[in-house]
């Protein structure tokens, strides 16, 4: 519960640490008072926004009072009132969730990695599908997407396909996107005719910077070997392809896409950093909460999370029995916020009934 006393505190914060900005750029913490300041604004933003609702609520209710008023000018404020009534509950709500709890990895760039499952060619062919759709969908978003590692398939699409995704907030987007999708299509070699099912896996990992992952160089085993290309068709005559096994969690990253064997490292470290900092989460939100499987978003691979029906044009996401008919834009990449949206809707409602409310 947040009590008005503590939203004052809050308010004081905010002004103290704007002096701060505007008195003294070179400041040791300046950079994690900007960043504060920011992640405050819209909140402080909000509040105002209510108070003035609320103060102009009172106005109208004293307004009314007089017995003098004209009958035209009662209609006027009553409507008004009638108006302010409805919105301040819609602030209040959107206040309660500013003020709820953030995951400290929401504003970091992801490791997206799609994997064909089962269904062998066509499961590939539509890890494709969904690695083409979040690229499209990164670039609508001006974020940058760079490919670590690609394991092609012989009929196109990808046997497994790994990529950096930059930007502001992407984990925040995207990590609901974590689990197995299930896709139901015709394949191009069926001749009957069939709706054939396949699926692949898809993780959405935060990026780790080096303070948040202690990796130790005793804990690595590092093996270079000749990369190759498919069918075991050599790509260059050197060592440049790299395997990192992290000994203590049994984590292996293989990279073999770059000609430098220092840049293939570099590229496997950025994994497996990625991979041990997801495991630590994945460990400390256990330990918060044992029914974590139950919530959306819980990352569980073994979950199957969504349907992509082709013959039907239609996509189900099982977590929250959304179902939409326009399959074709949302793997274009131009309508994934439709679904991405009422996913983050329902995690934010789950967290405001965990956390009972906050009073304002």
């Amino acid at each position: 519960m947040l009590s008005s006393e503590k939203l004052e505190k809050l308010l004081d914060r905010y002004e103290l640490i704007k002096a701060q900005l505007s008195q003294d750029t070179m400041a040791e913490n300046f950079s994690e008072l900007s960043r504060e300041y920011a992640e405050m604004t819209p909140v402080v933003e909000i509040i105002s926004k209510l108070r003035a609702q609320q103060s102009e609520a009172s106005d109208l209710d004293e307004l009314l009072s007089d017995t003098g008023l004209d009958d035209e000018m009662r209609s006027m404020a009553q409507e008004e009132l009638a108006e302010l009534r409805q919105a301040i509950p819609e602030t209040e709500r959107e206040l309660q969730i500013l003020l709820l709890p953030k995951d400290d990895a929401d504003a970091r760039s992801v490791i997206l990695e799609v994997r064909a499952g089962t269904g062998g060619d066509e499961a590939a062919l539509f890890a494709g599908d969904l690695f083409r759709m979040y690229q499209r969908y990164a670039e609508n978003r001006n974020w940058k997407v760079d490919v670590l590692s690609a394991s092609d398939s012989d009929l196109g699409g990808y046997r497994e396909i790994s990529a950096s995704i930059s930007g502001p907030n992407v984990y925040a987007r995207l990590k609901f996107e974590s689990g197995v999708h299930r896709v139901q299509r015709v394949p191009e070699t069926e001749t009957a005719g069939r709706v054939h099912t396949s699926a692949a896996t898809v993780a959405i990992l935060p990026e780790a910077e080096e303070v948040d992952v202690d990796v130790d160089e005793k804990d690595l085993r590092i093996d270079v070997f000749r990369a190759s290309g498919p069918g075991g068709q050599s790509v260059n005559t050197t060592d440049s392809a790299v395997r990192i096994t992290h000994l203590p969690t049994g984590i292996v990253v293989s990279q073999q896409d770059e000609k430098s064997q220092h840049k293939n490292k570099a590229k496997a470290m950025k994994v497996l950093r990625a991979r041990l900092y997801e495991a630590e989460r994945a460990k400390r939100d256990a330990e918060r909460a044992q029914d974590r499987k139950g919530q959306v978003g819980s990352g569980d691979r073994s979950e199957r999370i969504r349907t992509y029906n082709f013959p039907q044009g239609r996509l189900t996401d099982h977590r929250i029995n959304l179902t939409l008919y326009k399959l074709d834009r949302i793997l274009a990449g131009d309508e994934l916020d439709e679904v991405i949206d009422p996913l983050i809707a329902e995690h934010q409602a789950k967290l405001l009934v965990e956390a009972d409310g906050i009073a304002v």
